[in-house]
């Protein structure tokens, strides 16, 4: 039995996790991969020289299902347990952003077609990749992605991936999609394809009675934040103080400092937010990699603070494009946090998104999502 599912069964067996039949297929199937990429030797090594030759790919495994099925927490378990060199984690909308990157330096090289080489570079990197929600939502990436994800397969690599929707579903009805179906083809045919739409729904569990606007700001909406972070992210109240921070990548080299960030959930202060100068491209960042955030602190808007006024109103943009639950602690309510002057006309529309924001059918959508996932 490998390490990583008797860490799965001693979840469940802690009461951490709860039976689910759909989750255990994957989680044995997980198990298989991880004896096959263990059993090839380091690279270098004696061992690994006498094979000759490259190791096959092993087959690798989607997971696709509902928000809060599990996915996540399996992908995590078993990178965490994977006792491998060289292996790679990474949201998808990161690991794009840098095969884009890539590209175009390629391309500064007129050396011809600029996907290959990438791909051998990803390729040496790593002989395991993990994926987290995989979601296609521009024709740049559908177009790039068949001939990437090809070379990297046929380089030996093998992917984990996790989705809130089937194959069959991604990109769907997008620019120019027949461009986009070798790739659905290749993942159907080198990928386990596995559904995880188990009973229990984790996330919304944790959520659960929890409220998502606090007011007003004070040492009780500060503590139900905190309170709320540790639900979502089942980290002990009593390491309180050493939760992780993390410094986040900006396109364009920059990065951003998260205070406290753990199992996909941000906590942020408004001051840090919109009280310093920053832009859509940080807050794209921040939407992209999170599925949940946290702010503490938003004060009452007005023309007195209007710059942070109109930052914040990029922020929510950025959020709600992605689907990104959000929990905060305000001096008053949506409806009421710019309530009169100049620019509380355009804020109406901010104010209405974080309405729905708090509503059960946004809460229901996947991370970076548009649409309810497949049932």
């Amino acid at each position: 039995m490998s390490e990583f599912y008797q860490r799965y069964q001693a979840l469940i067996a802690q009461g951490e996790l709860q039976s689910d039949a759909d989750q255990d297929i994957c989680a044995q199937r997980l198990a298989s991969l991880q004896k096959e990429l263990e059993a090839v030797p380091p690279r270098g090594s004696l061992l690994w020289r006498t094979f000759g030759k490259k190791p096959a790919s092993p087959k690798g495994v989607y997971m696709w299902g509902g928000v809060g099925r599990g996915k996540s927490m399996l992908m995590d378990l078993f990178y965490n347990n994977l006792s491998i060199k060289r292996k790679k984690r990474a949201h998808f909308h990161e690991f794009m952003l840098d095969v884009h990157a890539r590209i175009r330096e390629e391309r500064k090289k007129e050396l011809g077609d600029p996907i290959l080489p990438v791909a051998t570079a990803l390729a040496s990197e790593a002989r395991f990749l993990a994926f987290d929600e995989m979601v296609v939502n521009n024709s740049a990436d559908a177009m790039i992605m068949s001939r990437l994800f090809t070379a990297l397969v046929e380089a030996g690599v093998a992917i984990v991936t996790t989705s809130n929707r089937p194959p069959d579903d991604l990109y769907k009805d997008g620019l120019n999609r027949e461009h986009f179906l070798p790739f659905i083809e290749l993942l159907k045919t080198r990928l386990d394809v596995i559904s995880l739409n188990g009973p229990t729904d984790y996330r919304r569990e944790r959520l659960g009675g929890v409220e998502f606007w606090h007011v007003p700001n004070g040492e009780e909406a500060t503590n139900a934040l905190r309170d709320a972070f540790f639900r979502l992210t089942d980290y002990s109240p009593d390491d309180a103080a050493h939760v992780p921070s993390e410094e986040l990548t900006v396109p364009g080299g920059r990065t951003l400092h998260v205070p406290k960030s753990l199992k996909g959930v941000a906590v942020f202060s408004f001051k840090r937010l919109c009280g310093e100068a920053r832009g859509a491209q940080d807050y794209l960042s921040i939407a992209r990699h999170f599925h949940t955030v946290l702010i503490v602190g938003i004060p009452r808007l007005s023309k007195d603070n209007r710059n942070e006024a109109a930052r914040f109103v990029t922020l929510i943009d950025a959020l709600y494009e992605y689907k990104v639950k959000l929990l905060v602690s305000a001096e008053a309510g949506p409806d009421a946090l710019y309530p009169e002057g100049d620019g509380s006309f355009e804020f109406e529309r901010t104010a209405s998104r974080l309405v729905e924001m708090q509503s059960d059918e946004y809460l229901a959508l996947g991370h970076g999502t548009s649409e309810a996932p497949a049932p």
